[in-house]
């Protein structure tokens, strides 16, 4: 995924509001920007860290900068932009850039299914195999140790899709949950009973009944984004 012109920079003053934020430009300018993130986003906001952003040329906008990267002062890349997760998946399968998921004809995005009215993200079909319906989250949340921690506030909406793909690998197809590290001191990725422990029950219950966990990591910089290593998933219950 490439940022065409390449992004901008400032300093980050406060993050508010849940989608606003103030910077301050280089030459002392103060910005207010959209931030694409309703969740906690913690330790991917501390003031004095670098700010990259993009411009729309839509007029209509309010707000027309959107913060898309974070470089932390403990050198850190984070995407904050986490509406940019779905594409950077969508990209990497149809490269081949993901192994677990080669070998399928079709792709399609947001299709709806399930007994919850949800849209998976990414389905997958060929004619000789079970069709393949694929869930993407984004991990930004960084614990100690180089863990990453899903998710990072409560999130319903995340247990429903878990339900969604349980369904799905209950009636034979395949059920895939796909983590989207986008913070660069992630090393391996797990629950966060601590913070939604719902959520990590259900996910214990997903992978006993057969949803698959992958995990890879967004390669970031100024100019583009790409998804190219894999990071293994770890359950709670195994971490030490």
């Amino acid at each position: 995924m490439q940022f065409s012109p390449p992004l901008a920079s400032a300093t980050l003053v406060r993050r508010y509001k849940r989608f606003l934020t103030d910077v301050t430009l280089a030459n002392g300018e103060s910005l207010t920007m959209h931030c694409a993130n309703t969740g906690a986003m913690t330790g991917c906001a501390t003031p004095g860290d670098t700010v990259w952003y993009s411009t729309s040329d839509n007029s209509k906008r309010k707000y027309p900068h959107s913060w898309e990267l974070n470089h932390t002062q403990q050198g850190h890349w984070i995407c904050v932009n986490t509406a940019r997760a779905n594409p950077l998946a969508v990209e990497a399968v149809q490269a081949g850039s993901i192994p677990e998921l080669v070998g399928y004809r079709q792709l399609q995005t947001e299709v709806r299914y399930g007994s919850e009215n949800s849209r998976i993200d990414l389905l997958l079909r060929d004619d000789d195999k079970p069709d393949c319906y694929i869930e993407v989250k984004s991990v930004t949340l960084l614990e100690e140790d180089g863990w990453g921690a899903f998710p990072d506030a409560v999130s319903k909406r995340g247990q429903k899709h878990l339900r969604e793909l349980m369904a799905m690998a209950e009636q034979g197809h395949r059920a895939v949950l796909l983590f989207v590290v986008l913070h660069s001191g992630i090393e391996k990725v797990t629950g966060a009973p601590h913070i939604d422990p719902d959520y990590n029950q259900l996910l214990n219950q997903a992978l006993a009944s057969g949803v698959e966990v992958i995990c890879y990591q967004a390669q970031m910089s100024p100019s583009e984004l790409n998804l190219v290593n894999s990071v293994p998933f770890v359950g709670h219950t195994a971490k030490v």
